[in-house]
Parts: structure tokens; sequence; C-alpha cells
């Protein structure tokens, strides 16, 4: 697998100061000769769903915040094709967006199918080269995403869940201090 291309996590190394990407996992959605896009997965926004998209009102679903740019556009990502068509598979069974009046009826009529979408305040960009840079500089850790890692993971510990399945080496990162000298 090539390391940088759409179904790839991006995994902030641990001693990571920008406060947008501390201790994050970025789902890469889109990665180009024009950039790269995609989604915070591990960080929790402070309001629910239905806080912001009236037309969900009284789903009260979790929202992440997906990267700090445009921070005022709606995301999804999800597993249901069938019910929401138009999105783009990002792994295989994970797509990202789609019909949003198909996925307005479907929350609707099944709540259960909660648990198959998850939804972002803005996204996180990269424009060209920008991403190969920060790789160079070694900033972030790569490893192709998991409709598991994604979905059935709680957003507390994705991030060391991540550096777990990598095993070896990066095993021991989940335990470091996030500035070195408070150790």
């Amino acid at each position: 697998m090539n390391e940088l291309e759409k179904g790839t996590l991006l995994i902030a190394e641990p001693f990571l100061k920008d406060p947008n990407f501390q201790r994050t996992v970025v789902l890469m959605c889109e990665h180009d000769e024009e950039g790269t896009f995609g989604f915070v997965l591990n960080r929790l926004y402070k309001k629910t769903l239905d806080d912001l998209f009236p037309p969900l009102e009284g789903l009260d679903l979790p929202m992440f915040y997906g990267g700090p740019v445009e921070q005022n556009s709606l995301h999804f990502l999800h597993l249901l094709p069938d019910d929401i068509p138009g999105g783009v598979e990002v792994l295989p069974g994970v797509f990202w967006s789609g019909d949003y009046e198909a996925m307005i009826r479907t929350l609707q009529a099944d709540r259960k199918k909660s648990k198959q979408i998850r939804f972002f305040l803005g996204y996180s960009g990269w424009s060209k080269g920008q991403l190969e840079e920060e790789m160079e500089e070694k900033t972030w850790i790569t490893l192709p995403a998991t409709k598991k890692l994604i979905f059935d993971t709680g957003h507390a510990v994705i991030w060391q869940e991540a550096l777990k399945t990598l095993g070896g080496e990066y095993r021991q990162m989940v335990n470091y201090p996030v500035d070195p000298r408070s150790n």
C-alpha cells in the first residue's frame, strides 16, 4: 500500500504540539496531486448533531471535530451505501458523504442505523506537497484504515489502538507523555 492514499490513517506522532492534531487519528478520504482531505476520528465536538442540524432533532447523535478547515461544514462517513446513495468509497465498505436527504430519512426511519454513521464538523486539509513534507518530518505514522477502528473503537482510545495495531516500538508510544520534559 502506498502510505499516502485514501483509506489510510494518519496517526499523530506522540510529541506533536499542533493543538489541531495532537494525539489524533485522521482518515484520509482523498489524496491526489492537488492535496489531501480527511477527518479527525477521535476528537468529540462539544455539541451533538441535533444541536446543529435541526432536521435530526431528538436523535442526540455525537458530532466530531473533523479538522480546522471550514468548521461550518457538515460531513459524514457511513456504512450504508444502499440507504445513502452517492457516497465516495474511501475503503471497502466505508463511504464518505452521499445524498443528505436520504441520510436524514434513513436516520428518522431507523435510529439503530446511527451506529453506522459518523458526523464531522469541518475537515482536515493539506495543500499540494504539504503532507509529504510533514511525512518527511515524521509528523505522522500511517496505517491502513479498518471499519472496526473507525466505527467500533471508542473515540477516546482510537489513537492508542491504532498505535497498538502497528506493534513493536509503536505499542510503547501509547505511554509517552505529550511533553517529554514532564517525564
